[in-house]
């Protein structure tokens, strides 16, 4: 029987293996184990792979074959959101407050009690915010932060995490006003990681993982990290 990699929490140079080598169930776990330093995070999104998992477990490594990804010129909005985004309900913003947003996305939804977020996994981010790899989009009503989501910038590749909203569609808002200004800025891709209804309604589609990597390859090598993220 087939087991995921092990790593070496102590060993922080330690490699990914291939992401060939990935379980195909459950689909795409390639990795356990390691830690979630800077250096360990951006080698994964750079490989395709990205960390998920819940407390009182080790760190999860996966790699998804099919992979969920939105070009942006492919962005599809629905009439109504179009309608709410022309309005201007919600003032959308870039890397205002990060913290609050990750914690935010961290939140327990609906019935489940708890949370992949878990405070070493936003503790991590937070700190590739600081180092200007971790981004946050957020929706305001008001003074209000009432959605945003949060993710990775790599070249031309932005690789999205997790959202959240306390209004309908502030969430939907701040992606749309998003994804256009990542093509303004050159962007190629945006990762999705995993497919859902949410996300196909966007435009998202499922790729090979194979052709993912290639992309990847292509595209996170070009550097688009000054400048670009100073607006609001």
């Amino acid at each position: 029987m087939k087991t995921p990699f092990f790593l070496n929490s102590l060993n922080t140079i330690e490699q990914f293996p291939d992401v060939s080598q990935a379980l195909k169930d459950p689909n795409g776990l390639l990795a356990v184990g390691g830690d979630l330093s800077p250096e360990r995070l951006l080698q994964a999104y750079l490989q395709g792979i990205f960390p998920w998992y819940s407390n009182n477990q080790p760190v999860m490594w996966w790699s998804p074959d099919p992979r969920m990804v939105l070009f942006p010129s492919e962005l599809k909005v629905s009439r109504s959101l179009r309608r709410v985004v022309q309005k201007g309900r919600f003032r959308v913003t870039i890397d205002k407050v990060f913290p609050q947003v990750i914690r935010a996305c961290a939140q327990p939804r609906d019935n489940e009690g708890e949370t992949w977020i878990t405070p070493e996994m936003e503790q991590a981010y937070i700190d590739l915010h600081q180092l200007g790899w971790a981004h946050s989009v957020e929706a305001w009503s008001g003074t209000e932060l009432v959605g945003g989501f949060y993710g990775i910038s790599i070249g031309r590749v932005f690789f999205g995490e997790s959202m959240f909203y306390k209004e309908p569609d502030a969430s939907k808002v701040a992606f749309v006003v998003f994804v256009r200004q990542l093509q303004e800025w050159g962007f190629e891709l945006i990762d999705c990681q995993m497919t859902t209804s949410h996300l196909l309604s966007f435009g998202a589609r499922e790729i090979a993982r194979k052709k993912f990597i290639d992309l990847l390859d292509k595209w996170c090598s070009i550097n688009t990290r000054e400048g670009v993220w100073n607006s609001d």
